[in-house]
């Protein structure tokens, strides 16, 4: 599988503007400059669209690992919060809550790192990848 995507920029850093593009169009020509990027403006960056694929990656692949297990999870919710700092790609933060029953918390946590440490996006990244997973059955 190999999946692709356009950035197209014009102008200098700071003043300038793009726009990316997906293969599947799920984004078209969507917006990003120094604003989105540094400070509050409308539009995307690169690293929220790496969080994006962080927490759905990891997502689909404890779905994955827990199915494997012989579980079905009745939801997972993850958020990623990635961080540039110092001109690099320093942390994703990984925040997962999850509905699995009969799964214990042990073995929760278990497949929760398991997922964290071989997801495709994790193997990528250079960086600094935490997790907080928190169980919540009723």
């Amino acid at each position: 599988m190999k999946k692709t995507a356009i950035a197209v920029w014009t102008g200098t850093g700071k003043e300038g503007s793009g726009h990316l593009s997906t293969q599947s169009g799920v984004l078209h020509e969507n917006a990003y400059s120094f604003a989105t990027r540094f400070e509050d403006g409308r539009g995307t960056n690169p690293e929220e669209l790496l969080a994006a694929a962080h927490s759905g990656c990891f997502t689909m692949k404890l779905s994955f690992v827990l199915s494997g297990a012989g579980y079905t999870p009745t939801r997972l919710t993850t958020s990623a919060a990635v961080e540039l700092k110092d001109g690099k790609i320093s942390e994703s933060a990984l925040e997962l809550t999850a509905e699995v029953p009969g799964l214990s918390e042990e073995d929760f946590q278990k497949y929760a790192n398991e997922a964290k440490e071989n997801c495709p996006v994790s193997l990528l990244f250079n960086a600094n990848i935490t997790l907080k997973a928190q169980l919540v059955n009723s």
